[in-house]
């Protein structure tokens, strides 16, 4: 044991020395030393393996996964007035606006049977659109706007935040424009006395710690 210790102290010394001449060279500063000395042991890990890492957006923080299948009987081009006749009397309100028509640019289709890991992210300051939609492509999202959310709603609405609104983005381009020529992004409410609501925020305001990120993520493929 005595001579392990003996040859870690040894290489210890020679690193501080090594150390000592590289800032005196300027080839290394005592603000890199503190970000090392900072890293988590993971990212310490992952550095010497050659993995490298990223570092995460404190702006969001995972809340819930939860999976979701598509059903069997589900029908893209009609599944939000087919959602509105089965659960419109649930809500405390819905906007009117939420219609196959509306929203039938939705960037990704689902189809019966496609399972997803839906995941919830809590906005933990205030972000614009771009922001959401930045950080929800790099977790390799796929985007399913008013879709989604209620796809969420009738499969897994217990798995959803009390007093948060739980927004589904979609590409600025499959978003319905208003009369007054604003983008509307869908999302949910559940109230804390038990109250839902269905309704469209705007693109354009940024998003507070009220609001959650709804992100579907595929599961990889099933190995045969």
């Amino acid at each position: 044991m005595s001579k392990i210790i003996g040859v870690d102290a040894a290489k210890l010394a020679g690193l501080q020395i090594d150390q000592l001449q590289k800032l005196r060279n300027g080839e290394m500063t005592v603000q890199h030393m503190e970000w090392f000395n900072n890293l988590a042991k993971e990212d310490r890990d992952n550095l010497l393996a050659g993995i490298g890492f990223e570092r995460q957006d404190t702006r969001f923080s995972l809340v819930s996964t939860f999976e979701l299948t598509v059903p069997v009987n589900y029908v893209h081009a009609t599944c939000l007035a087919s959602f509105a006749k089965r659960n419109r009397k649930n809500f405390y309100y819905y906007n009117d606006a939420i219609t196959d028509k509306n929203f039938s640019k939705a960037t990704n289709e689902l189809v019966p049977g496609r399972k997803f890991a839906a995941k919830i992210f809590q906005i933990n300051k205030r972000v614009k659109s771009e922001d959401c939609l930045t950080f929800l492509k790099k977790q390799n999202a796929v985007l399913v706007g008013a879709q989604g959310a209620s796809l969420a709603y009738e499969l897994a609405k217990e798995k959803l935040p009390i007093g948060k609104w739980s927004v589904s983005f979609d590409e600025k381009e499959a978003l319905w424009q208003d009369s007054d020529g604003y983008l509307r992004v869908p999302f949910l409410c559940r109230d804390s006395d038990g109250d839902w609501h269905f309704h469209l925020g705007h693109f354009e305001n940024a998003w507070g710690d009220d609001s959650c990120l709804l992100c579907f993520c595929d599961f990889p493929p099933e190995a045969d």
